[in-house]
């Protein structure tokens, strides 16, 4: 389990980019429990990173960060990348493809439970990574069957473009001429139960996300789009963590263009006029709270 490999020992590295929920309005609730949102993603340049190569027996390591805190979860069958690697190849040999052993390495960077698709992004580097691997082609509908399967978040990883999302996840519009964004990243490290927090929500029918019927083009019209819209989960998340409350108000302290919560928390991004303005936030944030986790980087611009 704790094998220390070089990145070069591996044949092939996949990026699992970390989740950035710029808005999450949720709608309504099915029958089946599951919440309906209406989501704006974008995905950042900074994240876990996975590192595949042929091996004699099926195998699985860590390192990174926060690798250690996995450990346990990866020994009780409950970690996400397994789970895709076992339906991935379930399809692929239905499919007669071979799918043959493969030592999976997962360096974790991001937090867990943090509300930015960690788990998520790391099963849908899976899918990718293994599909190069093994050379197979599956039909899209075949992937994204299992993406959906692995969890509402997974598709919308598989793409690790700026989109939006609505119902429980499934439905997904890719957003071409999405501009990219200087950002911090932060968190108490404090984990924030996802159930928890819809369960504290006091209104599951909030108005949906809309836009402009001019599409917002460039940085400027979508920062004035995005500050009309909202994350649902914030005031349900900050009643159950003080720490996103602190968190909030100490990257606001950093004249960022705009501070809001990402997912079900109890991650907290602030969007920067540039990376050199991000940079120095970050610098001073980590001096404040050196026991939090705060990451500079710049969101990933739309595929025009």
């Amino acid at each position: 389990m704790d094998t220390i490999l070089a990145a070069g020992d591996f044949d092939l590295t996949e990026e699992a980019p970390a989740k950035i929920n710029l808005a999450l309005h949720v709608t309504g609730r099915r029958a089946d429990g599951y919440h309906l949102l209406d989501m704006l993603v974008s995905f950042a340049r900074h994240g876990d990173r996975l590192f595949f190569r042929a091996s004699e027996d099926d195998d699985f390591s860590l390192s990174g960060r926060f690798g250690p805190l996995l450990s346990a979860d990866a020994e009780a069958g409950d970690n996400l990348v397994l789970k895709a690697r076992d339906l991935l190849r379930q399809a692929a040999n239905s499919a007669g493809f071979d799918a043959p052993p493969a030592h999976i390495h997962l360096e974790k960077n991001l937090p867990i439970a943090s509300g930015i698709g960690g788990g998520s992004a790391d099963a849908a580097a899976t899918l990718r990574g293994l599909m190069q691997l093994w050379r197979i082609t599956l039909p899209d509908a075949t992937v994204k069957t299992i993406a959906l399967k692995l969890g509402a978040d997974v598709p919308m990883c598989l793409a690790s473009q700026p989109l939006v999302a609505r119902g429980i996840g499934e439905a997904i519009d890719l957003l071409p001429g999405f501009p990219a964004f200087a950002m911090v990243l932060g968190n108490p490290l404090v984990g924030v139960s996802t159930s928890d927090v819809f369960r504290q929500l006091t209104r599951k029918d909030n108005p949906p996300l809309l836009f402009p019927s001019q599409m917002p083009q460039g940085h400027g019209e979508w920062i004035d789009t995005i500050k009309t819209l909202r994350n649902d989960l914030e005031p349900p998340a900050r009643s159950i963590c003080g720490e996103i409350s602190a968190l909030s108000s100490l990257i606001d302290s950093q004249a960022p263009i705009m501070t809001r919560m990402s997912g079900s928390g109890a991650t907290c991004f602030g969007i920067f006029t540039n990376i050199e303005q991000a940079t120095a936030a970050a610098a001073s944030l980590h001096r404040q709270r050196p026991d939090w986790y705060f990451q500079v980087t710049e969101t990933i611009a739309g595929e025009a």
